[in-house]
């Protein structure tokens, strides 16, 4: 095949593997920053975190009581997780098997579970490392509701005395917003069913995050904050990996 031929085939290639273009990635990026500005001024500058605890907390026994209940606790904190846990690992396994069989899918399904795979384990990690670095407390560690510890609102310094609270972004959720990247099964040729898929899974780690905060585990907030950061995380990843897939038949063409 001359060598013009190839040059070609190879830019087309390498078209097709695009998941998002440049554009819709600036605009997705500029769109998640205004939801990181709306949910920060929220956090910062009301007291609906305050107000939803308050509806969850029972003053007269001094308890949350949805924080030992089935549905919150063995339900929503366990058996999902595991069943979302489980998920991720088969899901993890299909990148791997189109990895190392390359011939047994599509490049572009290869790069589709490359990203669902990659953003399985980033994003929880990542929110997990955050968390670890926060000053912020759970519901039921503030003093407020029978804990120890002040209320401190994002970026506030804490108070002489008072100890990191480690409770934000949400870690539970997360264990269902990795979710977010299956909207590339849908790209690039179906923007709107894509949509409506990470709308769903945005919608299913805010659920997990609900059933949280009725137990007391997490504020409002901390849940918005984890759906914004694993928005941003799949984004690099499809934008990241997708770019490195498409420099791959380039050079191969240079050759």
């Amino acid at each position: 095949m001359p060598a013009f031929e190839t040059a070609e085939l190879s830019e087309a290639q390498g078209e097709a593997l695009m998941l998002l273009s440049t554009r819709d990635g600036m605009w997705a990026g500029a769109l998640l920053c205004l939801a990181a500005v709306l949910v920060f001024a929220l956090g910062r500058f009301t007291d609906v975190d305050l107000v939803l605890a308050d509806a969850f907390y029972d003053g007269a026994t001094g308890s949350f009581p949805w924080r030992d209940a089935w549905l919150t606790d063995i339900v929503g904190h366990r058996i999902l997780k595991a069943v979302l846990v489980a998920l991720a690992l088969l899901l993890i396994a299909a990148a791997m098997r189109g990895a190392i069989w390359p011939e047994t899918m599509s490049p572009l399904r290869r790069l589709q579970l490359q990203v669902i795979a990659c953003s399985a384990v980033v994003v929880p990690l990542v929110i997990s490392l955050l968390k670890q670095h926060s000053n912020a407390h759970c519901p039921w560690d503030v003093t407020r509701y029978g804990g120890s510890q002040p209320y401190v609102r994002l970026f506030a310094m804490l108070p002489p005395g008072a100890h990191p609270g480690h409770c934000l972004p949400a870690g539970h959720a997360s264990s269902a917003l990795w979710l977010i990247s299956l909207a590339v099964l849908w790209l690039p040729g179906q923007r709107r069913k894509a949509w409506r898929a990470a709308c769903a899974a945005a919608g299913l780690g805010l659920m997990l995050g609900w059933l949280q905060q009725m137990r007391g585990a997490h504020f409002l907030t901390h849940s918005l904050w984890s759906v914004c950061i694993a928005c941003g995380i799949v984004l690099t990843l499809v934008m990241l990996l997708q770019a490195l897939r498409v420099e791959q038949p380039r050079e191969c063409a240079s050759w």
